[in-house]
């Protein structure tokens, strides 16, 4: 109970060494892999996932766009793998760090603007500018554009840092409020208990859809630039 709220969110270390490396590592380990030409159920419930998932972000690009698709499949499995590992008891969740997410999200922002600008430059600048506005608005214009392009993937990275940190914390309260009243009275136990027990079939739902969102959300920026 005296457990300081935000404990869970601190980078873990190993003798002083930083250990996050080996946290962020760890979830691609847990990927099942075949080497027979007939999979069991597992494998092949997992490549039907990969399959289906990859099929549905790469219908809208072209053949330049679905080169990012290996990218961008092992994006989604790396987010949700590692969403999923944070929800155990006394684990970390490294996508709970801000400085995590825009590590993932300013290289591939980056990556599909210089795209853009190197393949369709014209179609990149004309997003600055909304065709038939009026001549006084075009500085304006100009501007709010151009930050709105630059906060494109402080955006993305606030947003599952906030999602994922935010069910943390309140999963970390109505647990504290379980052990306190079950000391107290049993049945305001057991509802608070099942409360907990739903609100953690939601954060693996948040942690999956945050995982898609993010990745979808590079997928509709690739779009863009291709």
């Amino acid at each position: 109970m005296n457990e300081n709220l935000f404990a869970s969110f601190i980078a873990p270390t190993i003798l002083g060494l930083p250990a996050a490396v080996l946290i962020i590592l760890f979830p691609p380990l847990l990927i099942p892999t075949s080497k027979y030409l007939i999979n069991n159920r597992l494998i092949t419930t997992q490549q039907w996932l990969i399959k289906l998932t990859s099929k549905q972000m790469m219908t809208m690009h072209n053949t330049k766009g679905r080169t990012w698709s290996l990218m961008l499949v092992s994006l989604i499995i790396f987010i949700a793998t590692t969403n999923l590992l944070g929800l155990l008891p006394h684990s970390f969740t490294p996508t709970t760090q801000l400085s995590m997410n825009l590590a993932m999200a300013i290289p591939l922002w980056a990556g599909t603007v210089i795209m853009g600008f190197r393949s369709k430059i014209k179609n990149a600048l004309a997003h600055f500018l909304p065709q038939g506005t009026p001549t006084p608005l075009i500085p304006m214009l100009v501007i709010i554009e151009t930050i709105s392009l630059l906060i494109q993937p402080m955006a993305r990275a606030v947003r599952l840092t906030a999602n994922i940190t935010a069910g943390h914390l309140l999963m970390h309260l109505i647990g504290s409020a379980t052990l306190a009243m079950s000391t107290i009275n049993l049945p305001s136990t057991l509802i608070i208990f099942t409360i907990l027990i739903l609100l953690t079939i939601l954060e693996i739902a948040v942690a999956l859809i945050q995982a898609y969102v993010f990745t979808l959300l590079v997928s509709l920026y690739l779009h863009d630039n291709t």
